[in-house]
């Protein structure tokens, strides 16, 4: 894997370049679990993409995808209800906004809801 220089600057980027055989793990960054009251969380109810459907999207977690599968499955459980990690945010099937951000601010967390 080469790096490759910057068009205006010369220097040299951390973008791959080409890797035959996917990222390698010495090279990623360490994802840091911080501890739940260090964390802005974000609840908002999405229904964009999903034919209709209303999922309510947690972003904003900086933890590790073991401690947030956790969470999620805890979550999943108090809600009734299916639900998926994606990218650093969890979904959850449904329109639980408002139940989440009290579950969340009981668990230690700065969580508000956003958009309408």
């Amino acid at each position: 894997m080469a790096k490759q220089k910057g068009k205006k600057t010369g220097r040299p980027t951390d973008r791959v370049v080409y890797s035959e055989f996917g990222q390698n793990p010495a090279t990623e960054r360490a994802v840091p679990d911080r501890p739940p009251a260090e964390q802005d969380l974000r609840v908002q109810v999405s229904g964009k993409g999903r034919k209709g459907k209303k999922v309510t999207v947690i972003s904003g977690f900086q933890h590790t995808p073991e401690t947030l599968t956790k969470l999620a499955k805890a979550l999943k459980a108090q809600c009734g209800s299916g639900g998926t990690v994606k990218d650093d945010t969890i979904e959850i099937q449904g329109e639980h906004a408002p139940k989440l951000v009290e579950l969340l601010i009981a668990k230690g967390y700065r969580a508000k809801r956003s958009g309408g």
